[in-house]
């Protein structure tokens, strides 16, 4: 990998690593094309925040911006962003139910300090 491309990949990663940016790409991929508005109610947050968030994504090349009048609706550009973020998702979900399964298999410390096992 060239500098460059290393750079490139990690401003791609540095975008997803927000939950607002998230919960917004994650409504597109599941609503298909939003309105900023739409996109806010979605994500939780306001029109100004989203469309901050919007803005940067499209810069970023993960969502695509189509004007219609004085309204804009966003899409997903890359269609491999599925994949990362099924990918992600079931990482972190593989990760979880390990953890929780290691904390019910072993003695909690109040039960070590009690010396029961």
């Amino acid at each position: 990998m060239t500098p460059e491309l290393i750079e490139q990949a990690a401003h791609r990663f540095a975008l997803l690593g927000d939950p607002t940016r998230l919960r917004i790409l994650h409504a597109l991929m599941e609503r298909g094309e939003l309105s900023v508005g739409d996109a806010a109610e979605a994500a939780g947050t306001s029109r100004f925040n989203a469309s901050g968030h919007l803005n940067r994504l499209a810069l970023g090349g993960l969502v695509a911006r189509r004007p219609a009048g004085t309204t804009h609706y966003y899409r997903i550009a890359d269609r491999r962003l599925s994949d990362v973020c099924d990918w992600i998702c079931s990482a972190v979900t593989e990760q979880a139910l390990a953890l929780t399964k290691s904390q019910r298999e072993s003695p909690t410390e109040e039960v070590m300090r009690d010396g029961i096992r």
